[in-house]
């Protein structure tokens, strides 16, 4: 159990999708109303496998384990006539649209990314002693980007001044790039209690590059259609259809059908 009653409330709690696709993460208040209301149920690991229950069934797995079954890592939020263990996981068993796969670009995320730690001299510092470093300064046409800002120091970022890591004589301890996913979800996978994210957090990489090949199939999907009205208004007379352009059709629409059954994943 928590060291304080504040403490299990403070906990995440990860979201799923009803096809079991992580879509968000919300406090355990949020996550206990989801659940009260039937719009949600908890996704649970036991023995290497998922079971789900609803509020009633939870309450008494609950019960079970705070008898038998306590770990160091659980939650426990306590009420008038007994305990309920906090849920890592729960599924919403309506809501079935695909997850949004934005970092948003702000100082909080840069300073998850690099774990506090200042890019030049390796050190993990308090967020209060950090600063942001444009690797190429402004004055020389540097870019707000995932890729051009680091976490530093104020002692390096003094050093390093207006110039760039070449100029100023120092090195980066690795390249910046945007993240995959919210650097502030990969601090917490760092806990021990948020290990049961992992299997659906890895999911979700799947689900960026479907939404990218999504958009790239709408696009190419126009593109053939636009060429298959160009090819059959190339003939004066529309009854007329020539067998290269029954043929182009025939593919277009086996085409068509294809990225369709893939657009309805």
């Amino acid at each position: 159990m928590g060291s304080s009653l504040a403490c299990p409330l403070d906990s995440s709690v990860l979201v799923l999708n009803k096809m079991f696709m992580a879509v968000q993460i919300i406090n355990v208040r949020r996550a206990f109303i989801l659940l009260v209301k039937e719009q949600a149920e908890v996704v649970s690991t036991e023995d290497g496998q998922y079971s789900t229950y609803d509020f009633s069934s939870w309450l008494e797995v609950s019960e079970y384990r705070a008898k038998f079954f306590r770990k160091e890592e659980d939650d426990w939020v306590r009420t008038v006539s007994c305990e309920i263990q906090v849920p890592r996981v729960i599924r919403l068993t309506e809501y079935d649209k695909f997850p949004k796969q934005s970092v948003k670009f702000n100082r909080k995320n840069i300073f998850a990314r690099d774990n506090n730690t200042c890019q030049y001299c390796g050190k993990k510092f308090p967020m209060p002693e950090l600063s942001l470093d444009h690797i190429l300064p402004r004055s020389q046409g540097g870019k707000n980007s995932w890729e051009n800002i680091v976490c530093a120091c104020v002692s390096c970022n003094v050093r390093k001044g207006g110039r760039t890591p070449k100029q100023a004589s120092m090195n980066l301890i690795r390249k910046p790039e945007k993240p995959k996913r919210s650097p502030s979800l990969s601090l917490k996978l760092n806990n021990s209690k948020y290990q049961s994210w992992r299997t659906f957090l890895d999911n979700a990489y799947w689900t960026v590059e479907l939404e990218e090949l999504r958009n790239q199939h709408a696009a190419f999907r126009k593109r053939l259609q636009r060429i298959f009205y160009l090819q059959v208004n190339d003939f004066a007379d529309p009854s007329c259809i020539s067998l290269r352009a029954a043929i182009f059709y025939d593919n277009f629409i086996c085409i068509y059908h294809f990225f369709k059954v893939i657009n309805n994943l």
